[in-house]
């Protein structure tokens, strides 16, 4: 291998462990092949433990555990949002994402968190493989669940107490900016006051 060659496959090593979010190479059965830093800090576990498992073990769902068979292998399997997003994604060849509830045990109890699930397919060296990613994004649903709104002005109340709009509170959380349009309804109102506002102008004109 050239330094070049080096440089390019250290590059990418190092810049797929510092994505943050989970990231699982996997086959068609949801076998670990590889994985970043942040799923092997979430995971704990030694790699010879992890590699080859399937995902929901590694990740300890608590259906794994449902029938002596493993992941994927229980009746809930079979509404499970990774697997059947791995299997979308190889049956379409297409990069598949869904939002999902997860229930995982961590330190003997019960972690029940939401999740942003993505499945990106891939061919190396002849196997079809897919990333998965696994985005936790429990704070933002809460938050979306917790917001209080004026149920008028659609105002939305920070905690200082203050009212502000709602552009103004998501970009001060998450910083998350909104391009502004006008859904159907909204445009066809919009654009009869505005025809009613012409005929009223014309009229106007017309008797002066």
């Amino acid at each position: 291998m050239t330094t070049k060659e080096q440089y390019s496959e250290d590059l990418l090593v190092t810049v797929f462990n510092a994505i943050p979010s989970l990231i699982f190479v996997v086959d068609n059965d949801v076998q670990i092949h590889e994985y970043n830093a942040a799923a092997a800090a979430h995971l704990a576990a030694n790699r010879s433990t992890i590699l080859r498992r399937r995902g929901g073990e590694a990740l300890h769902c608590l259906h794994s555990r449902d029938v002596p068979e493993g992941c994927g292998r229980a009746p809930f399997c079979r509404d499970c949002v990774i697997r059947n997003s791995i299997s979308a994604a190889f049956q379409g060849n297409k990069v598949v994402r869904s939002r999902h509830k997860m229930e995982l045990i961590r330190d003997g109890n019960i972690l029940e968190i939401y999740a942003l699930i993505t499945a990106s397919p891939f061919l190396f060296q002849g196997t079809q493989l897919a990333l998965l990613v696994v985005e936790d994004i429990s704070e933002i649903v809460e938050l979306k669940r917790l917001i209080p709104i004026c149920a008028i002005c659609k105002k939305v109340r920070n905690d200082r107490d203050y009212w502000v709009l709602v552009e103004s509170y998501f970009k001060e959380h998450l910083d998350v900016d909104f391009s502004h349009g006008l859904c159907p309804d909204c445009y066809k109102k919009q654009k009869d006051v505005l025809e009613r506002m012409i005929r009223a102008e014309q009229s106007g004109g017309g008797d002066s």
